[in-house]
């Protein structure tokens, strides 16, 4: 290649970032695809079973691993993260609140899928249109076989956490990641930043079901986000007071993380508040019907848990709300109009609502075989 090419691509390299950052991302790495040495680390999870219900992990395995077997002709990765923590929701106070449901905080705005891999595809449309040709080039946005995290920690966007997020030092790790596969073959950026998670373990003790059997390793069967989202079935009892009033995923191990306070509220318009979900009380939820939650819930990532789900994390968070006869009497109504998956969870609240002194409020130790079934 010459000399004059190799100029061109390095001033198209800087402009990607330029664009990137007009776009709405907060910054752009761009890597090759060798991510060999992820293919042992991720074999080894999957036979651990850490993947739970989640088949699609390892059917399509080899994928992860080698970006051009998913993308053919794929030389680099554009990757971009986009900071999405909305200003202050008054976290730690709702997580206190027993009677208040506490979301995700990625969950609070309009599904981030979309957004992203909408500003992605104009990233890309101006990537080909100064490469002055047509380019084999594909958005990504947490919904195919891409392994986002190690191939954002290669492009310099941070490191791969004890918690298994991206931290990055200047913004912490409130942040979403996205990528395009591209066959231009750019100038990689080989900077990465340096791992500053030292001795601190906080992300793995503050876990309510310690799920991180080991740092740099997630238990998924045993993750809050895992059971109230991904998890179709019954959450196992063991897990149910530790998740207290967490209801669509969990935010602890960010929440707790010292690398946060660098963190800044996302300035995304799509990414605020909606229906005053960040300040919404447990029994007004569960009293949502199918129709309002789906009203509600239009262009939400909480759609993905389904209204049976829904009801069945809102369920667990009322058994663990203090004891008062609007919630006993809301799930009794409840009770004969539901699945017999929620009503498993209905009828544990109702125990729990009942018999507020049974409550041990645990935190779920990891050699708790029995709660780490799939």
């Amino acid at each position: 290649m010459s000399k004059h090419r190799d100029d061109d691509l390095t001033e198209l390299a800087s402009n990607i970032k330029i664009w990137a950052r007009e776009l709405g991302f907060q910054q752009v790495g761009i890597c090759d695809t060798d991510l060999s040495r992820e293919k042992p680390r991720l074999a080894e999870w999957l036979r651990r079973g850490y993947h739970g219900t989640m088949e699609w992990l390892e059917n399509r395995a080899d994928m992860r691993t080698d970006p051009g077997r998913l993308h053919p002709g794929t030389l680099r990765v554009i990757s971009a993260r986009m900071d999405y923590l909305p200003g202050d929701t008054r976290q730690i106070e709702i997580l206190k609140s027993p009677a208040k449901a506490y979301l995700s905080r990625y969950a609070l705005g309009r599904d981030y899928h979309k957004l992203i891999r909408k500003r992605l595809r104009l990233l890309a449309v101006r990537i080909e249109q100064a490469a002055g040709r047509t380019l084999h080039q594909r958005p990504f946005v947490d919904s195919a076989p891409v392994l986002e995290r190690p191939l954002a920690a290669k492009a310099g966007l941070g490191w791969v956490g004890k918690h298994t997020l991206v931290i990055n030092r200047q913004a912490g790790s409130w942040f979403f990641l996205g990528e395009i596969l591209t066959d231009l073959p750019l100038p990689v950026d080989d900077d990465p930043q340096e791992n500053l998670c030292g001795d601190c373990n906080a992300c793995l003790k503050v876990c309510p079901t310690d799920a991180f059997p080991e740092p740099y390793v997630l238990d998924a069967r045993r993750c809050i986000s895992y059971l109230t989202i991904e998890n179709q079935g019954a959450i196992p009892e063991a897990f149910r007071e530790p998740m207290g009033n967490r209801v669509f995923g969990c935010d602890d191990c960010q929440a707790i993380c010292p690398w946060n306070k660098f963190a800044r509220p996302t300035a995304e318009p799509d990414f605020q508040p909606r229906h005053q979900l960040d300040n919404r009380d447990l029994l007004e939820l569960f009293n949502w019907s199918e129709a309002t939650f789906l009203q509600r819930t239009a262009g939400s990532a909480i759609r993905r848990t389904g209204y049976a789900g829904w009801l069945r994390n809102l369920a667990v968070g009322l058994g663990n709300a203090p004891s008062d006869s609007a919630i006993i009497a809301a799930l009794e109504r409840r009770r004969d109009e539901v699945s017999p998956m929620v009503r498993e969870h209905i009828d544990w609240a109702l125990a729990q609502q009942r018999n507020p002194g049974r409550r041990r409020r645990r935190k779920v130790k990891n050699n708790d075989k029995t709660a780490s079934r799939p």
